[in-house]
């Protein structure tokens, strides 16, 4: 049964300060013995990887499944985001694009205001103008 994490960092912790104290021994000792201690340091690696290698072997098909698994979540999830982002791409164009004719109709529409505008002011000119010439030639008379 797999330990829990706890228990494996608390191993860890303790292997660490192992190692810390050995080192600071071996600063102290003679060159012989701190050959002695790094020849029994890299044994003690050799056993570490194996036994790691072997518990590699002894979960490695069922840790190949369950990455291909989460491999294959990663992917669905990125087509979904892919698609997401390209649908809120094409609802952002249609917005830009709906928000950019009702702002060239809004325009257009104060267009056609303002030539109404100025034909009714042009009428007005007109009229004034009439006017004028009726005064002008009552003026004459």
């Amino acid at each position: 049964m797999a330990k829990l994490l706890s228990e494996s960092l608390a191993e860890m912790s303790a292997h660490a300060k192992e190692a810390e104290d050995h080192i600071a021994a071996a600063q102290k000792e003679a060159h012989d013995k701190i050959v002695a201690r790094r020849e029994q340091s890299r044994a003690t690696v050799e056993a570490s990887i194996a036994k790691v290698n072997q518990d590699m072997h002894a979960v490695g098909s069922a840790l190949a499944e369950k990455w291909k698994a989460v491999q294959a979540k990663i992917n669905a999830d990125k087509a979904a985001l892919k698609a997401n982002i390209a649908e809120r791409k094409h609802e952002m164009d249609v917005k830009h694009a709906e928000n950019h004719a009702k702002a060239l109709e809004m325009e257009a529409s104060l267009a056609i205001d303002y030539a109404v505008a100025s034909i009714d002011q042009a009428e007005l000119a007109v009229y004034d103008a009439i006017v004028a010439r009726a005064e002008a030639n009552r003026a004459k008379s």
